[in-house]
C-alpha cells in the first residue's frame, strides 16, 4: 500500500493539529517516507531493545505512540542525545520510516482515552470543553472507592495503582487521561467527577489533590499499551493484507511492599 495513503488515513482520524504544541512533535520522525509499505512495527516507544527487529522483521514503517524525538527541535535533540542519534542513524540508513502519534491520538475520537473509558465500561462519555483530551463518564452502578480502584486495576490491566483519597467515598462519575495527565486534575474537579484517573502524579499534585478534598487514582504510564491493538485494528480496517508486528516490550516497575514485622 502507498505509505502516504496510510498516513493520510491516520492523520484524518487523529489530526496533527490537535497535538499539544509544547515540544510534542508528532508525525514523521525519521524519513523520508517510503513509497510503499507492507510491513509495520507498532510499539509505545522505539528504543535500543528493538534495534534487532530492523534486520529480522525488516519493517517498512514504524509507528510509535510516544514521540521518537521529543524536544524543541530534531536538530537540538539529536545533537544532545548521542544514544538516540545512534538509533536514528540505524533506522535511517536502512530506509525505514518512523511516525509517532502521541497527543493527537490521545485526544482524537476513537483514540487512547476513548479506548480507556470503554475499558472501564463508562456510560454517557464526553470530552469536557475545558480539557478535550479527557474523557468523563459514569459507571453503570455506584461503587465504594476501594471497590472501584480494584475494578479499575483489573479493567485497565495494570499491576498497581496509587490512591490519593480525600474526596467522595462512593464513585459514580470518572474522569480519565492515559499516561502523564496529572496536571489536568483540576479540570476533572471542575467537572464534578468523583475520581480522576491518570499517571505520573508528582508530590505537589498529590498535596494539591489532598487539599482540594478530591480523589486521584495514579496508574502506571504503561496503561497506554492499548495504543498498539487499537492502531492495529484501524490499520487492518484500511488494508487487511498489511503485515503488522505488535511489540509490547515495556514493563511496569516492580512494587516492593515491605513487611514491617520482618527484620
Amino acid at each position: 500500500m502507498k505509505s502516504r495513503k496510510i498516513l493520510n488515513y491516520l492523520y484524518k482520524l487523529f489530526p496533527l493539529s490537535i497535538a499539544k504544541k509544547n515540544h510534542d512533535y508528532v508525525g514523521l520522525m525519521v524519513g523520508p517516507l517510503k513509497e510503499e509499505t507492507s510491513k509495520i512495527l507498532l510499539c509505545l516507544d522505539f528504543d535500543g531493545e528493538l534495534l534487532p527487529l530492523l534486520d529480522t522483521y525488516k519493517p517498512d514503517l514504524i509507528i510509535t505512540h510516544h514521540p521518537f524525538i521529543y524536544g524543541p527541535s530534531k536538530k537540538e535533540v539529536l545533537s544532545h542525545d548521542p544514544v538516540r542519534k545512534a538509533w536514528y542513524d540505524e533506522i535511517q540508513k536502512r530506509g525505514i520510516s518512523l511516525v509517532s502519534m502521541h497527543t493527537n491520538f490521545d485526544e482524537g475520537n476513537g483514540g487512547m482515552n476513548d479506548v480507556l473509558a470503554s475499558k472501564l465500561e463508562l456510560e454517557n462519555i464526553y470530552s469536557p470543553s475545558n480539557a478535550p483530551v479527557m474523557r468523563i463518564g459514569t459507571l453503570k452502578e455506584e461503587m465504594g472507592i476501594h471497590q472501584f480502584v480494584y475494578y479499575a486495576k483489573e479493567k485497565l490491566n495494570v499491576s498497581y495503582g496509587l490512591l490519593t483519597h480525600y474526596g467522595n467515598d462512593t464513585i459514580k462519575s470518572v474522569g480519565i487521561i492515559g499516561g502523564g495527565g496529572a496536571s489536568f486534575w483540576k479540570y476533572a474537579l471542575e467537572n464534578d467527577v468523583d475520581i480522576y484517573i491518570s499517571g505520573d502524579a508528582p508530590h505537589y499534585v498529590r498535596r494539591d489533590v489532598t487539599n482540594a478534598h478530591f480523589n486521584y487514582f495514579d496508574v502506571p504510564h504503561e496503561v497506554e499499551r492499548v495504543f498498539m491493538p487499537r492502531m492495529e485494528e484501524l490499520l487492518k480496517k484500511l488494508d487487511s493484507t498489511l503485515d503488522i508486528l505488535v511489540i509490547d516490550h515495556e514493563k511496569e516497575p516492580l512494587v516492593i511492599n515491605f513487611d514491617e514485622t520482618n527484620d
